[in-house]
């Protein structure tokens, strides 16, 4: 009977597609312990090895060491506990090779320096508590101290970028530029520009009841507009014009004059900054948000029609 009949190394190594060598190894290690010699002392294996080996080709496959395969084989270790702990050790594992591959991908899309690199990965391998802390610092930079900072509470919370556990590449990369971002002193001079002037804007707001940022308020007058096909220079734009700029004069108590309507140019100009529409679009990536709609345009038809109507 099968379970009777004992097989050379070379007979076993044909019934389990393994190496004569690969075998001889198992063996030597005690993981596949021969049954018995022939007379001239070749190792004899009965039918139990068979099933033995292809346990072990299937935990070598899936990446346990060999100590532990033992253990397994030998019932000293159960085997659903194992692969537990393994699962576990691989999903750090491939968590690893994910932040690798997209530090690796940006920086051959970018053409990065090797300083640029080396920024890149450190922070892509930042910790959950590093990256709050970075962001918070950023954060702090742009809205701390300010008179309406209770007022930003909702917004820091909107700008919070939060890298899930197992990030997708384009989510490590886009929380990698991000990162960058963060620490770029003209970008957070940019930023904290802002913030001081919706400040200014919240606080008069505040005295007067509530109103609307006056950049909301300008896009959803503009962006009719815009789609209507409207040439800013043209008369037809004169009353959208004249809607917004009313708006903006009474927030701040000011007359609806040109040095008003500069004012509001300026205003919209530096909301408009390209890099933050950039953060924004990063922070949907990383957060899994749906991707936030351009409003480029419609600030560019508003600047543009307030600076035909300023020219002297």
């Amino acid at each position: 009977m099968d379970g009777d009949t004992l097989y050379s190394i070379g007979e076993l190594a044909r019934r389990t597609g393994l190496t004569v060598k690969t075998i001889r190894f198992y063996s030597d290690r005690g993981i596949v312990a021969p049954t018995n010699r022939s007379p001239a002392g070749y190792r004899l294996y009965n039918i139990d090895a068979v099933a033995r080996l292809d346990l072990v080709r299937t935990l070598r496959q899936l990446g346990l060491d060999l100590p532990t395969i033992r253990k397994v084989v030998d019932r000293e270790l159960p085997l659903p506990e194992v692969a537990a702990a393994h699962a576990e050790a691989l999903a750090v594992q491939i968590r690893v090779l994910r932040l690798r591959r997209a530090v690796l991908t940006a920086v051959a899309e970018r053409g990065s320096t090797p300083e640029e690199t080396e920024l890149m990965h450190r922070l892509a391998q930042l910790s959950e508590d590093e990256r709050r802390r970075l962001i918070g610092d950023f954060l702090d930079a742009v809205f701390g101290g300010l008179d309406a900072a209770p007022a930003f509470a909702g917004v820091m919370r909107s700008m919070t970028p939060e890298l899930p556990d197992n990030p997708e590449a384009e989510q490590v990369q886009a929380w990698v530029e991000l990162a960058e971002m963060s620490l770029d002193p003209g970008f957070r001079a940019v930023m904290r520009q802002m913030a001081q002037d919706q400040a200014a804007e919240q606080t008069r707001s505040d005295m007067m009841g509530p109103r609307r940022d006056i950049a909301a308020a300008v896009r959803d007058q503009a962006g009719p507009a815009l789609t209507a096909g409207i040439d800013p220079a043209s008369p037809q734009a004169d009353p959208i014009v004249a809607e917004f700029t009313a708006n903006y004069a009474h927030l701040l108590g000011c007359p609806d004059d040109v040095e008003l309507r500069r004012r509001l140019a300026t205003r919209l100009e530096s909301v408009n900054d390209p890099r933050r529409e950039r953060y924004l679009q990063l922070l949907a990536v990383v957060n899994g948000w749906p991707a936030p709609e351009s409003l480029a345009p419609v600030f560019d038809w508003s600047v543009k029609a307030l600076r035909v109507r300023t020219q002297q």
